[in-house]
């Protein structure tokens, strides 16, 4: 089974940040001019996850899964991967099968974007389509099914401690030194909950008084792909409501024509979730300029657009 350091040695000619595991994090923080133009003392910032080499900010999660369960010997030669996905954690997993050597399978909804689909076939995983009337919970009780077979390693992205400590350990770590330690509010949507709960642990620990802020879909039946209605949805055990210091709730139709402003005023064709935070950033921003308090609000932008351009909001 190919290790970190095998993966970097067997390149020849290799150098450091030359290998595919180099290049995740470490994102831009971008800088929403023109969202946040009428809100005085407010700027809104969002890091760029798709900059990363699986486009999303899953790769973060994923590297520290895979690594994790390799130095403890779980995911050992001969044994294929599994997991639930709606998508981009997926892409992520097959990504790094294909680099460095482990077979995956992957239980998905089968409604995800023709977009996906492609990725997946291109990297060679093998995915069991679910009932997309479940979403991503069908997934998730499809994938504990098949682990019960012994030549799966099942990851577990919802449950892995490996998930939130990537994002303690590299995401909050990278807003506090952008920021300079300036952020005052930070708003992520919630799916595995791994973003929210590990950056929020690091940027409450590095100050108390920093707002952090989860964002979910406004009902059970939504467009948010990746995103949990957490009151009716199988609740993942990384999951800690206690970390929120308050909750915001988004339309899909907000998520939809905020997709479309960040296009058309910004130049960023950025995926629906991401778009659906930059809604929850405007509505806090909007706030805090009503009450005439200054604010450094950040947010994730989990992926850019190239999955979604099927979908027919981009039309209408």
């Amino acid at each position: 089974m190919a290790t970190l350091a095998a993966t970097k040695t067997n390149l020849p000619g290799s150098t450091p940040g030359s290998t595919l595991l180099d290049r995740i994090g470490n994102t831009p923080l971008v800088r929403l001019e023109r969202i946040a133009a009428e809100l005085p003392g407010v700027q809104i910032l969002a890091k760029a996850e798709w900059t990363n080499p699986g486009g999303s900010v899953k790769d973060r999660a994923v590297v520290a899964i895979v690594l994790e369960a390799m130095r403890q010997e779980k995911l050992c030669p001969g044994m294929r991967l599994l997991d639930a996905t709606s998508g981009n954690t997926g892409i992520a997993y097959a990504m790094l099968g294909a680099a460095m050597a482990f077979p995956v399978t992957l239980c998905m909804p089968s409604n995800v974007s023709p977009e996906r689909k492609r990725i997946l076939k291109a990297y060679g995983a093998e995915v069991v389509w679910t009932d997309p009337a479940e979403s991503s919970d069908g997934a998730i009780r499809k994938a504990r099914e098949l682990a019960k077979d012994r030549q799966y390693y099942y990851a577990d992205q919802y449950s892995n401690d490996a998930n939130w400590r990537a994002h303690y350990n590299g995401t909050g770590r990278e807003i506090i030194e952008q920021t300079h330690g300036r952020i005052t509010h930070f708003i992520a949507g919630l799916g595995t909950s791994g973003t929210f709960t590990g950056v929020s642990r690091r940027l409450k620990e590095a100050n108390p008084q920093i707002e952090c802020i989860s964002m979910q879909p406004d009902s059970p039946f939504h467009g948010l792909e990746g995103l949990k209605h957490m009151a009716t949805a199988i609740v993942p055990k990384i999951y800690d409501p206690n970390l929120a210091d308050r909750n915001v709730e988004v339309e899909t139709e907000a998520a939809y024509t905020m997709a479309k402003r960040l296009a058309r005023t910004e130049g960023l064709l950025v995926g629906i979730s991401a778009a659906a935070a930059v809604a929850a950033a405007l509505r806090i921003g909007e706030e805090q300029a009503a009450q005439g308090k200054e604010a450094v609000i950040v947010t994730i932008l989990p992926d850019a657009a190239d999955k979604y351009l099927s979908e027919r909001f981009w039309e209408e």
